[in-house]
């Protein structure tokens, strides 16, 4: 998986409110091939508390990786990532649009 903890994504296709919109990723699950992304994916969860109270939470679930891009912020768009080997044979992050190199 090439986005990682803390990169900028927007959202290209899933919930019609959640399309468009950008956030940065908190986690990732290797295992289902799913990321968690800031303010998307946010439903309403009712919880109870110890005094027995119910209460509405807001909740954000993960979404599938395939459905988010990098934003590439030189680029200002969604853009594919891709790796190069640098001069110490060490693997590059770049985004594709613009050839800048990522950390």
């Amino acid at each position: 998986m090439k986005i990682k903890k803390g990169d900028n994504v927007i959202v290209k296709s899933g919930s019609r409110n959640d399309k468009g919109k950008k956030g940065k990723v908190l986690r990732i699950f290797n295992s289902t091939n799913k990321i968690l992304v800031e303010g998307i994916n946010i439903k309403n969860k009712v919880t109870t508390d110890p005094q027995g109270k119910k209460k509405n939470v807001k909740v954000e679930y993960p979404i599938d990786v395939s459905n988010v891009m990098f934003f590439d912020d030189k680029a200002k768009k969604g853009t594919r990532l891709g790796f190069k080997v640098g001069d110490k044979g060490d693997k590059i992050r770049i985004a594709k649009t613009s050839g800048t190199e990522l950390k």
